[in-house]
């Protein structure tokens, strides 16, 4: 095999225009590692922060990596070599996987790539019944939504809030979650519809037919219609959108609600949520195997689904960040390798 490989990288900082399809080296495979052949890698969020230089963070905390970097944390492939340590997999064998997230947050994980090595723990075997392009769509999105809502799956310290984050029953509750038709927001959908929760999602107009399709029980377009105005004795509030004015969701809670904030940075509201006997708590998504092999069944049945706004061939992931930079995206954006 050859030491080298075609991937995306940056050499610097800045807009879509600094991805480079270029020559690489090809990763080595460690001990307890696998070295995945990538079909398909999805886009997330921290992608196009990262190649942005985290510039909407104080200077402090920007990263000062060692350039090229490769972007990417969502892969679906095929593993090519198994290091070491590792009994649980295959040569040959079809998996998905989110690489070395937030280990390698401010340095990439390096998933825009031809190959790329992941820890055998955060690796779980591809849903056979679906490709590997609604594969890599999942894996970030999945994650987020599983440990907000079902179980959060470790004990690491959360860095948003001094206390763990604790998911609340959903059988029989009511739910909103506002942005309900991006990649976090229509997975926490159809998990709040598989734990029996009444659903209310929030959206554009564009993904009425979609949540409709996935079973909400209330669709409210956000650019008509302000949630807090309409909707009164929520149980929980998962907000998949996060800027500015959080705390309007206090208006749509019940006393002893909770309010769960994907992207909590600029929330403000700690002081009334506690007069008001409302939770409020976030967390940062961790690599899971375990749980991405929990979700593969549901994946594999049909039982949640991955929807597709758009695919690029890897060579152009800079188109496919310009996507990204448009909004309004509905479900995930996948590279096919």
């Amino acid at each position: 095999m050859s030491d080298k490989m075609k991937a995306v990288r940056l050499h610097a900082f800045g807009g879509p225009e600094v991805l480079v399809y270029e020559d690489a080296l090809r990763p080595d495979v460690k001990p307890g590692e696998v070295l995945v052949r990538v079909q398909a890698a999805g886009l997330n969020p921290p992608d196009w922060y990262l190649r942005d230089g985290y510039r909407a963070l104080p200077p402090q905390w920007r990263p000062n990596p060692s350039f090229p970097l490769i972007l990417g944390t969502d892969v679906s492939g095929v593993i090519e070599a198994v290091g070491a340590e590792v009994a649980e997999f295959s040569i040959g064998d079809e998996v998905y996987a989110m690489v070395r997230f937030p280990d390698d947050l401010m340095t990439g994980s390096n998933a825009y790539a031809h190959y790329v090595s992941v820890p055998a723990s955060h690796v779980a075997l591809k849903p056979a019944g679906i490709d590997h392009i609604h594969a890599a769509g999942a894996p970030m999105s999945l994650l987020t939504a599983w440990q907000f809502l079902i179980e959060l799956g470790h004990d690491e310290p959360n860095p948003f809030q001094p206390s763990r984050h604790e998911p609340v029953a959903l059988d029989g509750k009511t739910v909103l979650i506002n942005g309900a038709g991006g990649g976090v927001g229509h997975l926490a959908v159809q998990l709040a519809k598989w734990r029996g929760a009444r659903v209310i999602a929030v959206a554009s107009a564009k993904n009425e037919a979609l949540m409709r399709d996935l079973g909400v029980d209330q669709f409210i377009d956000y650019k008509t219609t302000a949630a807090d105005d309409v909707v009164r004795d929520v149980d929980l509030v998962l907000d998949a959108v996060g800027g500015a004015d959080m705390e309007r969701f206090f208006h749509v809670l019940k006393p002893g609600g909770a309010l769960f904030l994907v992207n909590p940075l600029g929330f403000a509201g700690h002081e009334e949520a506690e007069k008001l006997r409302i939770t409020v708590s976030s967390t940062q998504v961790r690599s899971n195997g375990a749980q991405l092999a929990e979700a593969a069944r549901l994946l594999d049945d049909g039982i949640v689904r991955v929807v597709i706004d758009s695919t690029f061939p890897l060579a152009e992931a800079s188109r496919a960040h310009e996507r990204a930079g448009d909004g309004s995206i509905q479900g995930k954006i996948v590279l096919a390798v």
